[in-house]
This record gives structure tokens, sequence and C-alpha cells, in this order.
């Protein structure tokens, strides 16, 4: 029997303790840096990561433990058997790599955390065992068991711990540094506590037999060092490695991100180019098809009202006439092409006809003459022939387009007439004015039948985009002339025949706002433009025309509209007020666009003045000529905040001009 008392005493080198547990702390932190960069990593590059760290996780515990060795002091030489010492560090390497692959799975149950403790706590308990198995000293060796199974208990647990905290602390966050610090503190203590546990459990009895020194090596102070030193540079570089990569792999998430962005940046942007681009295709095919329904309601216009109409080049040929003309003349628009007027006009108005020709052209004014032109059975009839000539940039004639008006009858009623005033005894002053009528049914004819030449001269010309908006404006202003030819013509029977001022109503001012709020609610919505009403009560009420009055507002309020249309800035907003005033009721039309340069707002009501390109500017001249036959007054104002139309209305009656 040994006596207890033979064992030797033994002491540890305080230095080299606390280098074991630095290096401890040092493989637990490089262990949870390693385990953050398994579970980022993919295929080959995991596996790579997986076996890089189990490297050195497995080199710093097995490191830690053997600096712990060194630490203890015997009074007798100790070597040790270098085929166990890398056994035990294989041992090390092989718990380090389950427990990094445990930990760097998408999820750890209790089972998988059972299971990687157990593993990584008996490898790190058997690598302890196993690296004192390797010791070589003339000495006998005993293992206390409570201490033992304490040792290995402590080795499970405090890999279980460290399980936990290296799948916790696997995900970057803003505090993960300072929690990896921290735990790679606490682990690294349990890993040390676990060891000196271990060593605790050891004790040695003096032998007299010599120890087995095969294969056995003595460890220098500059191969302790050693050990040391290589250690930390097999972690430094382990924790650098990570690290790089880590703000590698930062950079690339923050390239791919901004790449990302800018491909759905890209790709909204693609996303509203096409649907502005369907919505210009469907606009265009929308614009091409009611041009078409255009055209063809234009062309059964042509050929349905009474006037003949034609068009041709300069030389004076015909290349298109309407039903009309084609019927009086017996020939086919085929048989038409490449006619002369002149062959169809009668043999004495020849010489007339081409002098008042030849003045038209070279004075640039619209050709107008009184003529007989020759009909499909041979006989002559009288046509008032008018003519617009189309010209270029440089004043030449490149069209002609014009209309005959039968004014046969007419000529035969100034015969008539004439025939009535020579023989007045004998005529009814009836049959006197029913032929007056008559002849002014023609005179207004024809300012019609040149509106509808004019107009369809405006539509042609736009469809095909040949002409200059300063030529449209001559011939929509040939339009305005036409028609006013024609109100005047009525008007002069008006003044004959009627005696007095027209009748008018009395009118309820707000129920016509209130109406023509109604009808423009589509535009409204259609522009995104609220309308507010601020409308008075028990308003004096007029004597006025209803239509006109809504055409007033229509015009007033349509113009808001389009100056609030491209309005981003503030909100779009209408304010129809009604209040009463000294003269009677007061109506205000407010917007909340640009409005009106100050030195514009005089100008605004002059005809043909207009700041929109596709506006002709008659809107204005129009209200306000209604307004002021009814008695009342329209002006305009003007600021930073918007445009104020205004005008009033006159309560008592009174007569129109």
């Amino acid at each position: 029997m040994i006596s207890a008392d033979a064992v030797m005493t033994g002491s540890y080198d305080h230095g080299e303790v606390v280098r074991s547990i630095l290096i401890a702390v040092a493989a637990s932190y490089a262990a949870l840096d390693l385990a953050g960069r398994v579970t980022a990593a993919r295929g080959r590059v995991r596996a790579a990561w997986l076996t890089g760290g189990a490297i050195a996780m497995g080199i710093g515990i097995w490191a830690m433990h053997f600096k712990g060795l060194l630490a203890f002091r015997l009074p007798v030489t100790v070597d040790y058997h270098w085929p166990t010492v890398l056994v035990s560090l294989v041992v090390a390497l092989f718990s380090s790599a389950v427990a990094l692959y445990v930990v760097s799975r998408k999820t750890m149950g209790p089972v998988q955390a059972l299971a990687g403790s157990l593993i990584m706590g008996g490898g790190i308990a058997a690598m302890h065992y196993v690296g004192m198995a390797a010791m070589r000293l003339a000495a006998v060796t005993h293992f206390a068991p409570l201490l033992v199974v304490l040792s290995v208990v402590l080795a499970i647990v405090f890999s279980s711990a460290a399980l936990l905290l290296a799948f916790d602390l696997r995900e970057e966050g803003k505090k993960t540094a300072l929690r990896k610090i921290g735990s790679a503190v606490f682990m690294g203590a349990a890993i040390s506590a676990m060891h000196y546990t271990g060593m605790a459990a050891v004790s040695f009895v003096p032998s007299g037999l010599p120890p087995n020194l095969s294969h056995a090596v003595s460890i220098s102070p500059l191969g302790n060092n050693g050990i040391a030193i290589v250690t930390f540079l097999v972690l430094g570089a382990a924790i650098v490695t990570s690290s790089v990569d880590r703000q590698t792999e930062a950079e690339v998430r923050r390239l791919n991100e901004g790449l990302e962005q800018r491909v759905v940046e890209r790709t909204k942007q693609l996303t509203v180019a096409n649907e502005e681009l369907r919505g210009e295709i469907a606009e265009r095919l929308r614009a091409e098809d009611a041009l078409r329904r255009s055209e063809d309601n234009l062309r059964l216009v042509i050929d349905a009202i009474p006037q003949q109409i034609w068009s041709g080049p300069p030389d004076g040929s015909l290349d298109f006439c309407n039903a009309r003309w084609r019927s009086y003349m017996g020939l086919t628009q085929d048989e038409l092409q490449g006619e002369g007027w002149q062959r169809m006009l009668h043999p004495d108005d020849r010489l007339r006809v081409l002098k008042a020709w030849r003045e038209s052209v070279a004075n640039g004014t619209p050709y107008e003459q009184e003529e007989r032109h020759r009909a499909a059975d041979g006989q002559y009839r009288w046509f008032l022939a008018r003519g617009v000539a189309v010209r270029d940039a440089e004043g030449r004639i490149v069209r002609w387009y014009g209309t005959n008006t039968d004014v046969e009858d007419r000529k035969r009623t100034e015969v008539a007439l004439q025939e009535a005033h020579a023989n007045l005894a004998r005529v009814t002053r009836v049959v006197a004015l029913g032929e007056l009528a008559a002849t002014i049914a023609h005179e207004v004819n024809q300012p019609l039948a040149a509106i509808v030449t004019n107009g369809g001269f405006c539509l042609r010309e736009l469809a095909g985009g040949r002409q200059s908006v300063e030529k449209l404006r001559e011939a929509i202003a040939e339009i305005v002339n036409d028609g006013t030819r024609a109100s005047a013509v009525i008007s002069r029977i008006r003044e004959q025949l009627i005696k007095g001022a027209p009748e008018r109503a009395e009118l309820d001012v707000n129920e016509v706002i209130q109406d023509v709020t109604r009808l423009l609610r589509n535009e409204l919505t259609r522009g995104r433009v609220s309308l507010r009403t601020d409308l008075a009560a028990d308003l004096p009420r007029p004597l006025g025309d209803r239509v006109q009055l809504q055409q007033v507002l229509i015009n007033l309020i349509m113009n808001g509209i389009e100056a609030m249309r491209t309005l981003t800035d503030r909100p779009r907003e209408l304010l129809v007020k009604s209040a009463k005033n000294q003269d009677g009721v007061l109506i205000q039309v407010q917007d909340f666009g640009s409005g009106v340069d100050p030195e514009q707002v005089g100008q605004v009501f002059e005809p043909f003045f207009t700041t929109k390109p596709e506006g002709i500017g008659m809107g204005l001249p129009i209200s306000r000529s209604i307004v002021e036959s009814h008695g009342g007054r329209l002006w305009a104002e003007s600021g930073s905040k918007g445009a104020l139309f205004q005008f009033t209305l006159p309560a008592q009656d009174y007569t129109q001009d």
C-alpha cells in the first residue's frame, strides 16, 4: 500500500495560469465570432469556414488545456508522450467542429442542443484526461472519482451554455460585439474552471520505477511560450479573417441593396414610362378614331348642305366637288379630274370673272363673284361663288377652297321686287314681305355656307398638320366674320319684323349656378378640380336669358379649370360666389391658378386674344357681350393667388339697345 503521505506536492505558475485563461477567453471569442461566419456561408464556403473555425477553436481549447498542464509544477521532471498529445488535439478539433455545426444550423432544438453539449463537453473532458495521460514522470497518477465526475458535468454544462450563447450571438446587431466579449470572458472562465477542477482531481505518488520515455518530449520554456504565441496568432488570424469577411459581406450587401434599389427605381421608371406610352397610344387611337368619325361626319355634312363645295390646285382645275355640284353638272368625281372652272361659265361672264380672280390672287383677298354656271341639261343658273386661297410660307398659293351658293331664286326675287315696286298698287304688302323674307334667307345661307367651308378646311388642315397657326387663325377669322354677317342679317329681320325688346324671364341666379355646376361635374372630375359655392340668400331676380347666362358661367369656370390643370403646389379649387350689390346681383368666379399677367388683364376681353396655344380667344369677348346685352358689366382681376372674374346683373327691368 502506498501511504497518502507520499503524495507529491505540486504548485502552479500563476503567470502560466493567467495565460491559459486568456487563451481560453480568446478561443471562446473566436468560437462566437466564427459561428456567425459559418451560419452566413453556403456550400463550399460554409465547409471551409466550418473547417477553419474548428481548427482555430480546437487549437485554442487544446492550447488552454496544455498551458494549464504546463502551469502545474512538480518536484520531478515531466515529459509528454507526443502521439497522445496529438490525440488530445484531434479530440479538441472534433469537439469544436461538432459545436460549430450545431450552432450554425437554422434552428437548434432541445435535442440538437443536448446532443451538441454532450459531444462538446465530453470531448473537452476527454481532451483533458487524454492530455494528462500523455504525461511521463516518475510517479503514479491517482484520480478522485467525485472531482472527475464534477469536471465532466462542468464541461457538459459549460458546453451547453456556450452553444446557446454562440447560437444567440451569431446574428450581427448593434450590441453584439460587447455581448460577445462578455460571453467570451464567461466561457473562458468556465472552460478554465473545468480544467482546473480536473487538475484538482489528480494526485501524484512517487514511484521507484523510471517512466517510459518512448516518443516522449520535454517542453522547454521557449516551447511553452511558443505554444502561447502560435495559439494567439492562429486565433488572431481567425478573428481578423472573420472581421474582414464580415466587412466584405456588409459591403457586398450594401452594394447589392444599392443595386436592388436602383433596379427597383429603374423598374418603376420603366413601368411609369410604359403606362404613359400606353396612355399616349390609347389617346392617339382615340384621337384618330375621333378624327375619322369627324371626317365621316364632315363628309356627310358637306354632301348634305345646299351649297356646292369645291377645291383644287392653283392652276384653276378641280379635284374635288361635293355631291350637290356633281349632281348639278351630271359628272362623277373621276370625270371632274382636271376640269377647269372656266368651261362651266356663261360666255358673257368669263372676262368679268377672270378679272376678279386675278385681282383676288394679286391682292390676297377672298374671291367673291356672282356668276352663271351651266347645269347638266345645258341651262344656266346664277351662283354666288366664293373662294379662299391657301398660301405657303413664301406666299405662293398651294390650294383653293370655295363654295357656290345658288342665288337664282334671289335674282328672280330681285326682278319680282322691281316689278312689285313698279306695280306697288297691284301688289299687296304681304307678298312683298314674303319675297323680302326669301331674299334675306338666301343672304343668311351665303355666310353659313362659307362658315361650313372654312370649318372643313380647318379640320382637314389640322388633321394633316400642314399649315401654321396663323393661317388657321385667318380661316377662323373668316368664319367669325361670316357668322357676324349672318347675325347682322338676323338682327335686321328682328328690327323690321319685331317691335320692342325681346321677352326675358326672371332668373334665380343661384339656381342657374347650381345647374351649371351639375353640367360641369365630369369636367371638374377629369381636371381633378373641386368647386365650392358661396351663394347669398334672398337675391334680387334679374330679367335675362337663362341659356346665355349659363354660357357665360361655363366659359368662366372652364377657363378656371384650364388655368389649374397643371397646378401641383397648391389646391385645385374653384369658388363661385353670388351676392347683392348696388346694381342688383354680383357673381364671382375665383380660381387659384397662376393668375393673369397684369399687363394682359385688359386684353383678355379682346377678340382673338388668347394665352393658350389651342385657343382662338373668343370665349371671354362673347361672355362680355352677353353680360352687356343684359345691362351688366364683366371685368377681371388677377394676382399671385389666381384670377377673379366678376359680372353684375341689374335687378330692374331694362330695354336692350
